[in-house]
């Protein structure tokens, strides 16, 4: 199976030289779903910025490659890269509220890519937009598109979100903990979605996300991830039926399940932050420049 994203030693460093992204090398595979794990601060949405060429501007690429369907971007002039980019590849944020421009009313958030970036005509762009509203389940698409965003509910602008995601059939999607602004019900509905879009349009998908019960639902194969540094990749099943790293171990057993809803959590022991600590330590001494 191709690799429609690979990732091979990449380097993301604050201007001051302080370390966030250690070596990092990762697979996607066409029309399979990748998930990328890990807590809080890990790095996790700074790969998926990096890949989209959207890094905050204190964060400098220091090394390493970046392949796109055969060709590595960072071997690219700036323009060449955003339109390659902007032609096959997409955001699914975080946030559905802070991502939509709330003085401007949906349809035209939609269409705008389709129109500036890969000169659609504003009527195909308009047809499109409703196809793909109706797509993801949201009544009235019409209506929708003359809505402002806070005149909508969560799921539902994050719907819109996945809707302007798949618009222009990018075949790589990066979603970047899309449920976390979500309550539970909605979550669940969301995610579904995503997984169906997913399949139906064929697309390379890098799942973001802390929480590895959504990685179980929708994803094939997994990273985790550990200050920057990528501890443990694994195809799902073997991941979670014998974990090789002790933080990959502790994460699982620190995941409540509903086979044992009152029990207690169970924290990731001391002696495991340790060593995978040393192991981060120890990659930032072999790799000083």
């Amino acid at each position: 199976m191709s690799s429609f994203l690979s990732i091979r030693n990449l380097n993301v460093k604050l201007a001051q030289g302080t370390p966030i992204l250690r070596s990092v090398s990762l697979d996607v595979n066409a029309a399979q779903v990748h998930g990328l794990v890990g807590e809080s601060g890990a790095g996790k949405s700074m790969i998926g910025k990096a890949v989209l060429g959207i890094l905050p501007k204190a964060l400098h690429i220091t090394g390493g490659e970046i392949w796109l369907d055969g060709t590595d971007l960072l071997t690219l002039p700036p323009s060449e890269r955003r339109k390659r980019i902007g032609a096959q590849a997409a955001l699914i944020p975080q946030d559905p509220l802070t991502a939509l421009n709330p003085s401007k009313r949906i349809g035209p958030q939609i269409t705008r890519r389709l129109v500036d970036i890969l000169g659609w005509s504003k009527a195909d762009a308009l047809d499109r937009a409703l196809e793909l509203l109706d797509e993801v389940h949201i009544p009235d698409p019409l209506r929708v598109m003359r809505n402002y965003p806070h005149e909508l509910s969560g799921g539902m602008r994050q719907r819109i979100l996945i809707a302007s995601a798949f618009a222009a059939e990018p075949k790589l999607i990066i979603a970047d903990e899309p449920t976390t602004a979500l309550d539970a019900t909605v979550q669940k509905q969301i995610l579904r979605l995503i997984a169906q879009m997913q399949k139906r349009h064929g697309t390379a998908l890098l799942f973001v996300t802390h929480d590895l019960g959504v990685v179980s639902k929708v994803c094939d194969s997994l990273s985790v991830l550990y200050a920057g540094k990528l501890v443990e990749q694994a195809q799902m099943r073997r991941f979670f039926m014998s974990p090789i790293h002790p933080y990959s171990a502790a994460l699982l057993a620190a995941t409540p399940t509903y086979a044992d809803p009152t029990g207690s959590l169970t924290p990731v022991p001391q002696s495991v932050i340790d060593t995978v600590e040393q192991e981060v330590a120890q990659h930032d001494m072999r790799h000083q420049s």
